[in-house]
């Protein structure tokens, strides 16, 4: 696995004016993003005195981006509510829909269907798609889960686009959660916990609005596991949708396994000491998501689905995870993606400075900024990322086996 050659796009990360560099310019592209959102809001707000507070960003800032960068589903006073934070939304563009109704029949929904504050969003270097979706809330772990039990279809490579799944892909499914906060940090409440604490009990989720129609999941803790070398927590579940009212089970039961970091802080990155240990996780999930050695039928299912991932607003912690294993992947550290991958289309913000332009770091992070807000939220984060890949491309990463501790 290691490689004692730095590649000369990482060797600038040693150059503090580079760095700077880069961070100015993200940030200022990020600060253009955020007007055209900031402009958007409007568009879904009846209150006159909203849409009087926005005028200044309206105005001055492009329709183009404002079209693009439009995050007015999530702003909907409808939906407010399901945002963990009212400062992140979800780019309409990009969302992620959950199917309507008649979820027992898998049938797909229309672009209307019920709200998520998640995005599809692929890597730009490794060409994985991924789910990046904020902490379940209360509210929303009905949601969440749905998109773990229904089929699923990632959107067309070059035009990510909010229509929800087909029900035609037999096996296309979320088998992995990837989980980068704790439950609780600093006192404060993070994620909600959505699946049982006891190896066999079981619990009921119900949909958030009541409906009479829609069936509860009952969510069952099959196993738990322990990775020290990964400080990986691993829980396998069980989700089986049960008919409103006699709580018959519908269709079959969807295994999959949730996969908690528990050594990186909010708002922070992990400490040194444990940095190889994240690059650790990042292999395990990666290897696990690929693993179908348990299920009956291993031949009908997707050798690589998308894996959901979550720290709590979904952003940071959540877009260094994707930003670390597309670059890995990239390199040959992680499996590549099966098939073409067909790039990304261009951003309205034209291409990145010159003197930054060959920078893979700099690439990645822009691309997943255009495809959710805030990604890589904090300076720290962008350099943790050099900093790791630097580790493997001298050969610190130790090759490291999955054997845990139950």
């Amino acid at each position: 696995m290691a490689n004692a050659t730095i590649p000369q796009w990482l060797q600038l990360s040693n150059s503090s004016s580079h760095i700077t560099s880069v961070i100015r310019t993200l940030q200022q592209r990020e600060r253009t993003r955020s007007s055209a959102r900031s402009a958007s809001r409007h568009q879904s707000h009846p209150s006159r005195a909203h849409r009087v507070a926005h005028i200044p960003s309206t105005l001055t800032t492009k329709s183009e981006h404002v079209s693009y960068y439009s995050v007015s589903v999530g702003s909907n006073p409808d939906n407010v509510s399901c945002n963990r934070y009212s400062d992140i939304e979800p780019y309409d563009r990009t969302r992620v829909v959950v199917a309507a109704n008649d979820l027992e029949k898998g049938d797909s929904a229309t672009e209307c269907g019920r709200y998520l504050n998640a995005n599809w969003v692929r890597e730009r270097a490794g060409g994985k798609w991924w789910i990046a979706t904020q902490a379940p809330l209360p509210d929303t772990a009905h949601a969440y889960l749905c998109l773990i039990l229904y089929p699923i279809q990632c959107p067309t490579s070059t035009t990510p686009s909010p229509q929800p799944p087909s029900s035609g892909m037999q096996g296309s499914r979320v088998r992995t959660i990837v989980q980068l906060t704790r439950n609780f940090e600093d006192g404060m409440r993070k994620a909600h916990v959505y699946f049982p604490p006891l190896t066999g009990q079981s619990w009921l989720v119900y949909p958030e609005d009541g409906s009479r129609d829609t069936p509860a999941i009952e969510v069952t803790l099959l196993s738990t596991r322990t990775f020290d070398h990964a400080h990986c927590e691993h829980s396998t579940v069980s989700l089986q949708a049960v008919a409103p009212g006699t709580q018959e089970p519908i269709g079959e039961p969807v295994v999959f396994q949730h996969l908690l970091y528990a050594a990186w802080p909010d708002f922070g990155v992990p400490k040194p000491e444990d940095r190889v240990g994240l690059l650790n996780f990042v292999k395990l999930v990666d290897d696990l998501n690929r693993d179908v050695s348990g299920h009956a039928h291993p031949e009908t299912l997707d050798p690589s689905p998308p894996i959901m991932v979550n720290c709590s607003a979904g952003v940071g912690r959540t877009g260094a995870f994707i930003a670390l294993s597309s670059l890995l992947r990239a390199h040959g550290f992680l499996a590549p993606v099966q098939g073409q991958v067909v790039p990304l289309p261009p951003s309205p913000l034209g291409p990145l400075p010159e003197d930054i332009a060959d920078d893979l770091v700099a690439q990645e992070i822009d691309s997943l900024r255009e495809q959710r807000p805030a990604m890589v939220q904090k300076e720290g984060q962008v350099l943790l990322i050099y900093e790791l890949l630097t580790t493997v491309f001298v050969g610190q990463w130790p090759e490291s086996g999955v054997s845990g501790a139950g």
